[in-house]
């Protein structure tokens, strides 16, 4: 609330700057760099198009879920390098901006809804490989943002053979 009883609506975006300036005064080397990059990512996300534009938090949500995925990868491939210490930066990395995704469906809801989709969508006489897109489309809209991408798809691929 601001001093005339009005409410301040904080975006995604402006949370990051504001954990990057507490990490500095922290002295938070992990959690300083990580947000710094993170928020490159959204500048650069920004203006990656033909004309600068601000970002939603669902889109900011996209960017962060992109750079956890990255994070992970990096961290799997440096494991496998013998790079522990590496990896575990990056695994660190990965959790810092993990905090600010929504969370994500447990297995089991992830199947009820999955379940739940399809069918609606054998009701509406599609079914197999046909049905796989709407389904997809469905259960993404119901999961919200936390939920990644590959993990519906494989639920739904399940679920229709």
């Amino acid at each position: 609330m601001c001093a005339y009883g009005c409410l301040l609506v904080e975006t995604l975006k402006d949370q990051l700057q504001n954990d990057l300036s507490t990490a500095m005064r922290a002295r938070d080397e992990i959690k300083r760099d990580t947000l710094r990059m993170a928020i490159a990512a959204i500048r650069k996300a920004e203006v990656s198009g033909k004309e600068k534009v601000e970002l939603s938090d669902d889109a900011v949500i996209g960017v962060l879920q992109a750079e956890v995925r990255k994070r992970i990868e990096a961290a799997d491939a440096y494991f496998s390098a013998g790079r522990e210490d590496r990896s575990a930066k990056e695994r660190a990395e990965a959790e810092v901006l993990s905090a600010y995704l929504p969370a994500a469906l447990d297995d089991d809801a992830l199947f009820a809804l999955v379940a739940e989709e399809v069918a609606v969508a054998q009701a509406a006489g599609l079914s197999g490989g046909k049905a796989m897109g709407s389904v997809v489309k469905a259960v993404r809209e119901r999961a919200g943002a936390g939920t990644d991408g590959g993990r519906i798809a494989a639920a739904v691929k399940s679920a229709l053979a």
